[in-house]
C-alpha cells in the first residue's frame, strides 16, 4: 500500500504543513502522540476519523524525511558545518541546507 499517498500538503491549511488526507490533523500531531506513549488504539479512539493506515503513513513519512544526510540536520540545528570524506560515503556529494556540496578530498 502507498502510505505516503495519504499525506497531503495545502498552503491554505495548517500553514502548508503535512496533514493526513486533507484533514486538519498534522503528521506532527500523530508523531507527537506516538512519541508521548499513546498507542495506535488510543489515537484511533480519540480521533475516530483516522484509520490505522493514516498512522502508518505518518511513520512512513517521518522515515522518508529522515533519509537526508547528517549535514542537513546539523544545519537545521545550527551546528557548525563539518565536512569530511566520510560524510556521505554512498554519494558523490552531500547536501547542506538543500544545496549540493562537494565532498572534500
Amino acid at each position: 500500500m502507498d502510505y505516503l499517498g495519504r499525506i497531503t500538503f495545502d498552503p491554505e491549511q495548517c500553514g502548508g504543513r503535512p496533514c493526513i488526507r486533507t484533514m486538519r490533523i498534522r503528521v506532527k500531531d500523530v508523531l507527537e502522540m506516538l512519541a508521548g506513549g499513546a498507542s495506535e488504539a488510543e489515537i484511533l479512539g480519540d480521533f475516530p476519523y483516522l484509520e490505522a493506515e493514516d498512522i502508518k503513513a505518518c511513520l512512513a513519512f517521518a522515515a522518508a524525511e529522515m533519509d537526508h544526510s547528517i549535514l542537513r540536520t546539523m544545519h537545521k540545528l545550527g551546528l557548525p558545518r563539518l565536512l569530511s570524506s566520510k560524510a556521505c560515503p554512498e554519494r558523490g556529494s552531500c547536501h547542506f541546507g538543500g544545496a549540493p556540496v562537494s565532498r572534500p578530498g
